[in-house]
């Protein structure tokens, strides 16, 4: 497995947020120029999983966002991993996810 999320972005629509699984896992959600905002993850708590996040997503931004998931089990290990890593990438988390920061963010030195 990848380090980096680098599955191709798709257009943050309410039909493409309709296409996704009902399955646990991680999601990015950039502006149109590729700048991750968010990094987020779709848990236990997730009605339908990523598809039920993602129209949240969309129904809170609106048009002019795109997005990009991966399905995994391993979320929530993996969404402190993909923010360590960003972290790590660009020197702070995404601009969304600095206004709530999970707690004990530990650092990661990728190569």
């Amino acid at each position: 497995m990848r380090l980096r999320l680098d599955k191709p972005w798709k257009p943050l629509t309410s039909e493409e947020a309709t296409r996704l699984p009902g399955q646990l896992g991680v999601y990015q959600v950039a502006d149109a120029t590729g700048t991750i905002l968010f990094i987020g993850q779709a848990g236990a708590r997730s009605p339908f999983g990523l598809r039920s996040e993602l129209q949240r997503e969309f129904a809170e931004r609106g048009t002019g966002c795109q997005f990009r998931v991966e399905v995994n089990q391993q979320y929530r290990s993996r969404w402190f991993e993909l923010l360590m890593l960003h972290k790590a990438d660009h020197g702070a988390l995404p601009a969304d996810n600095a206004k709530n920061p999970p707690p004990n963010l530990g650092r990661l030195s990728p190569a």
